[in-house]
């Protein structure tokens, strides 16, 4: 990038692309009356471009309310977010895959990928080409024209990947996309997840509960407390790229890590008074 004198900008000098800074956010109870639901409260942190920044934390710390400051879908009672230096709103800028499918039914899966390529200026036949490169992209070439009916759960959670990406995204928001999948096409979509990031390398915030999730996708993970979630680690993920390409899980690093935030998570769960498991010493189980 360069400035207006044509001198070249110092990489530290660029704005980064995600900006949380001292937010808070509450929600109101079913039911009516004056209580609230303290969800975040003074979280902060910062993502650079194209990292791929995982979200770790318990049931009901903010996770999902993080990723929808960040897409603009709701916005906070205190505090700022910035999303490439402004207020985020919602937009193909920012492609977001959700913990169900939300596919449309009646649908094959090219006319769902093409969908989410509306709010583009394409003509019928850009659109097309587009939604068929990513709809390969994930391996479901040869589904193009099936309906979500006819799709394992890993397949639509491709189909509903590809149409995230069609819109060729800076930004991708994730929350808990594998989690209603079996372990092994979960680790397999991984895998994918992994090479397809590669291509373009969006910057990603993926919400996860699975400490071996966020240690094999993230090059780093923000570890949220019990809600109201605040940041309580920032912690660099060393493994080398690509790991698909080795026994990740089997190097030290992997097993030093995940035995470290394994215990992180589960301190952090007996110290909750608001969880069912407070105050119990698990050990004499």
């Amino acid at each position: 990038m360069r400035s207006a004198e044509g001198l070249a900008t110092p990489v530290d000098d660029l704005p980064k692309r995600i900006v949380i800074n001292n937010v808070t956010k509450r929600f109101a109870r079913s039911g009516g009356g004056s209580t609230q639901t303290l969800a975040l409260a003074d979280l902060s942190f910062e993502v650079d471009d194209g990292t791929f920044l995982c979200l770790l934390g318990p049931s009901g710390c903010g996770k999902t309310t993080l990723l929808r400051l960040v897409d603009g879908l709701i916005e906070p009672d205190a505090g700022t977010v910035r999303v490439f230096g402004k207020p985020p709103k919602p937009g193909p800028d920012i492609g977001f895959v959700f913990q169900s499918f939300r596919l449309i039914p009646w649908a094959n899966i090219q006319d769902n990928v093409e969908f989410g390529l509306r709010s583009l200026f394409l003509s019928d036949c850009e659109r097309k080409e587009r939604a068929k490169k990513h709809i390969k992209l994930v391996g479901l070439d040869e589904f193009r024209h099936a309906y979500p009916s006819e799709l394992s759960g890993g397949m639509k959670q491709r189909a509903a990947l590809a149409r995230a990406l069609a819109t060729e995204p800076d930004i991708l928001l994730m929350d808990e996309p594998f989690a209603s999948i079996d372990a092994h096409t979960r680790e397999l979509m991984q895998l994918e997840l992994m090479r397809i990031w590669t291509v373009r390398r969006p910057t990603v915030l993926f919400v996860t509960h699975s400490v071996d999730e966020a240690i094999i996708l993230a090059d780093k993970i923000l570890l949220m407390s019990p809600r109201p979630g605040r940041v309580v680690e920032t912690i660099d993920v060393g493994l080398e790229r690509p790991r698909w390409a080795y026994d990740a899980r089997a190097e030290p690093e992997y097993i030093k890590l995940r035995s470290y935030l394994s215990n992180r998570m589960r301190d952090l769960v007996l110290s909750d008074p608001a969880s069912e498991f407070f105050g119990r010493d698990l050990v004499k189980y």
